[in-house]
């Protein structure tokens, strides 16, 4: 019994030794860590972000809203008021140049016709009695021009035949001149027997009808529109630009814009008019910009918004870096015992 209590006593301080050997690393490896995530002193490697440098295209752009419209069209108007009897097209249908359009009730028109005709043959029938009674004054004036002559008549006979051959004269003039009239204002009647059939005056797309059969149209105050034909084939981008940005550009510079519902879809053009009266909206001074693009799809339709970019500068195949890359360099970690070091501005 007693030779054993020896060897216990001799064991425990084995046990302990080794005890502190295993927990001294995990308390050295412990306090390292906090001492560094107390002063910050890790890897510098963690301050940066890493990305891979690219080729690729590069652009300096001013950026405007616009909106598309057709850069030819016609707003089609009624020149003689009437009834709208007949709209022979529909939105969207593709007309010819002269094709008919619509019909106003002709009848007033066509008895101002009537009525001019049926004077007009009055007044020629009325011509062709002037003209013979104007040579039946000119016979009779020869007979006592001859009968003077052989002093077989009086003077005042002589005169008065004179004076009745220049009045018939006289009057057949005024009634040529009276048919002159009547047939101008015949032309005229006839004209807006005509303008009772609207016919168009492009070809193109119908993309609007303001008037509705049946109504009443009064070109006395204005002349009503009745419809709008356009030329889808070539549309106009309407870019509003801000008196910020406008000195920038210049006409002839390269320009595209994107739609909506245009899938990333670019449509290029160049600048080719800068209106010099701006709009003023809210203080805001915007000034007009315009260019034309080709539509030949006619997937481009009227007033839908462009997101318009005019291409002040560009690079094609350069080296791409991100613009962080470009900025202020990260601080640096906090030293023991002071403040962080200050940033070093870029050159």
């Amino acid at each position: 019994m007693n030779d054993d209590k020896p060897s216990n006593r001799s064991t425990r301080p084995r046990w302990g030794r080794r005890a502190v050997l295993i927990l001294l690393p995990l308390l050295l490896a412990g306090a390292w860590y906090g001492r560094s995530a107390f002063l910050g002193e890790r890897d510098p490697a963690t301050n940066y972000q890493f990305s891979a440098v690219q080729r690729g295209d590069i652009e300096d752009v001013v950026t405007a809203t616009g909106t598309l419209q057709p850069r030819d069209y016609v707003d089609v108007g009624a020149q003689v008021s009437g009834q709208l009897r007949k709209i022979h097209v529909e939105v969207g249908h593709t007309v010819e140049a002269g094709q008919l359009l619509a019909e106003i009730d002709p009848t007033v028109y066509r008895a101002r016709v009537d009525a001019s005709r049926a004077q007009l043959r009055n007044l020629r029938a009325q011509l062709k009695d002037r003209e013979a009674q104007l040579a039946l004054a000119q016979i009779q004036l020869r007979r006592q021009r001859a009968l003077m002559a052989e002093d077989a008549t009086t003077k005042e006979s002589l005169q008065t035949a004179e004076a009745s051959a220049k009045s018939a004269a006289a009057q057949l003039e005024a009634l040529r001149a009276q048919i002159e009239q009547i047939e101008s204002t015949l032309r005229a009647d006839e004209a807006n027997l005509q303008y009772a059939r609207i016919l168009s005056p492009m070809a193109g797309t119908v993309v609007s009808i303001s008037a509705r059969q049946g109504q009443t149209l009064n070109t006395n105050q204005q002349a009503p529109v009745v419809m709008r034909i356009a030329d889808l084939s070539t549309m106009t981008v309407q870019t509003q630009v801000s008196e910020a940005d406008i000195g920038r550009l210049k006409l002839g510079m390269e320009a595209y814009f994107t739609t909506l519902g245009g899938s990333g879809k670019r449509w290029h053009g160049k600048l080719e008019k800068v209106e010099p009266t701006p709009t003023v909206t809210n203080n805001v001074v915007l000034y007009n910009a315009l260019f034309d693009v080709l539509n030949p799809d006619g997937r481009l339709m009227t007033q839908m918004t462009a997101q318009v970019f005019f291409v002040v500068a560009q690079a094609r195949d350069a080296l791409l870096i991100p613009m962080a890359a470009l900025g202020q360099a990260p601080p640096r970690a906090p030293q023991a015992g002071g403040a962080a070091a200050p940033a070093v501005p870029p050159s």
